[in-house]
């Protein structure tokens, strides 16, 4: 019988479509998705779907983002055993006149940066609000699609002077955990972020996922697990995604993406339950591998978001939710 996370708590966040349609990046939205779809899944992590908050598209907006931060203070405030999980996908820009680290949501304005994109002191301050002693924030920023396809806004906007003008002083950059200093000082934090400094946080090359989302993915199956573990660590995560990223960047795109963690004053917590609970098999990674890529590749196509909710559409047939789907 598969058990419940019941205390893991989730914000998923994939920017996708952009209300100014150059910076849009589609993949993430898949990224959220799949991440969703294993979270809730009762053989492998087992969080309960209420435990769960996804924002993609329209609906990756600041202040939306900043309302499901709060709505995961209100959770860790209710539950003193709550696991917190924040996945972003999207781009991410450095402002080198004020040094000020800044998240583009949805309703990006080109023109006004500061006040309409999400900047790191609002996210740290809405982190530090969290009182849950187990926090993991993920961060998958500075994608690119392919050799010739950056994802930098200054690649994106290089048809638009009058744009390119307004954000001539943002540069692509990793959120690294330097930059989340305060947010680090207090205990049980953990950041890991999909690429370092100005390397780039490659798409697969069958488009599917982002490098970096996929590996998650595996570690979420238990690809750093040892036989007979049931449940997925922080540090299973951070050893699988330090191999097999840089491995697969270098492998499809001959290019550097090293991942960064930071765990300074955490200790090692789990993250999700593995197989629900049920654990590797004796073989191991090995014997469920095959079926776990499988699996990976499969899901982000099975899965569609209408308005907030996800669902499986292999699942949903001829039903329809509120006002929002009717299949």
């Amino acid at each position: 019988m598969s058990e419940k996370f019941s205390h893991g708590y989730a914000l998923l966040i994939g920017v996708g479509e952009s209300a100014y349609p150059r910076l849009s990046l589609p993949v993430t939205v898949k990224d959220t998705q799949a991440i969703y779809a294993a979270l809730v899944d009762p053989k492998l992590c087992g969080y309960p779907e209420g435990n769960i908050r996804v924002l993609n598209d329209k609906d990756a907006t600041r202040d939306n983002i900043l309302e499901g931060l709060k709505w995961l203070k209100e959770q860790a405030e209710a539950d003193p055993k709550a696991t917190i999980f924040i996945y972003y996908s999207g781009h991410g820009d450095l402002n080198v006149a004020d040094n000020q680290y800044y998240l583009l949501p949805h309703d990006i304005d080109p023109r006004d940066i500061p006040n309409s994109a999400l900047g790191a002191d609002s996210f740290i301050e809405a982190l530090r609000k969290i009182t849950a002693e187990k926090l993991l924030v993920v961060i998958d920023s500075c994608h690119a699609a392919g050799m010739a396809t950056s994802k930098d806004p200054a690649d994106i906007l290089s048809a638009d002077k009058a744009m390119l003008e307004k954000l001539k002083g943002l540069k692509a950059v990793s959120l690294e955990p330097s930059l989340l200093k305060k947010f680090m000082e207090s205990k049980g934090r953990v950041v890991l972020a999909s690429s370092r400094g100005e390397q780039k946080s490659w798409i697969r090359s069958d488009k599917k996922l982002s490098i970096y989302t996929h590996h998650f993915l595996e570690a979420l199956h238990g690809a750093s697990n040892k036989p007979g573990d049931t449940e997925v660590t922080v540090s299973n995560l951070i050893q699988h995604l330090g191999k097999a990223v840089p491995n697969s960047a270098m492998e499809q795109y001959k290019q550097e993406q090293i991942p960064i963690a930071d765990m300074t004053n955490a200790e090692d917590f789990v993250i999700a339950k593995l197989m629900g609970g049920k654990g590797l098999p004796n073989k191991g990674w090995s014997e469920i591998q095959p079926q776990a890529t499988q699996k990976i590749n499969k899901i982000a196509d099975n899965i569609e978001q209408h308005g907030k909710f996800i669902i499986n559409i292999d699942k949903a047939r001829n039903m329809h939710i509120g006002d929002v789907i009717q299949k």
